[in-house]
């Protein structure tokens, strides 16, 4: 089944509705623009048949290694970034704080997104990539887990919860740091394959 949906008011329209072999009806209600998009509830795995929010039952997949990298930069004042990378922000030693504050969020992303699974964290590593010349700094984080299910979801959550964490203790210096960039690196392992950015 494909609905559209009204990405302004995030309605479901009655404009299109598909059925899974491509036939269909447009409605002359609502006119086509770029303000809709088509989605294949089939692909939402999420969603039962009836757009319901469901938890999948990854029961019976097989246990495999998996593992997902994301990243994060955080961009700093001049100010801010010499404070930390000096090691005098009033709170501490930011990288440091942030590391511990990635891994612990990793191990709490089901508590934090409804419908993740819980998962045995098998390892979780935090790097940051300083650099001076645009008062940047660039979180990464790879979570390792043998599980039935990707975990994708908690190496993003490492990396936002780090990222947070070093506005957290820069903040008293300059409110105006910025967040972006915070996307998926790579991920392997899995009945979808592997996934890689830079490809």
């Amino acid at each position: 089944m494909r609905e559209w949906y009204n990405m302004r008011s995030r309605e479901k329209g009655n404009r299109v509705t598909e059925n899974s072999s491509g036939g269909g009806t447009k409605s002359d209600n609502k006119k086509i623009d770029n303000h809709y998009v088509c989605i294949d509830m089939a692909e939402l795995t999420h969603l039962d048949d009836q757009g319901a929010a469901r938890m999948v039952d990854v029961s019976e997949k097989e246990v495999t290694t998996r593992r997902a990298t994301a990243e994060a930069l955080v961009q700093l004042s001049p100010n801010a970034f010499a404070a930390l990378q000096d090691g005098t922000l009033k709170k501490g030693d930011a990288l440091a704080v942030a590391r511990v504050a990635g891994i612990s969020a990793a191990k709490q992303t089901s508590s934090l997104i409804p419908l993740c699974h819980p998962l045995p964290i098998s390892a979780a590593t935090i790097d940051f990539d300083v650099e001076p010349q645009n008062s940047v700094v660039r979180i990464r984080t790879t979570i390792t887990i043998a599980a039935r299910t990707g975990v994708e979801m908690e190496a993003l959550t490492a990396v936002s919860v780090a990222a947070l964490t070093i506005y957290d203790m820069c903040k008293a210096i300059d409110k105006r740091t910025t967040i972006t960039q915070i996307r998926l690196l790579a991920k392997s392992g899995g009945c979808s394959g592997d996934f890689n950015r830079e490809e």
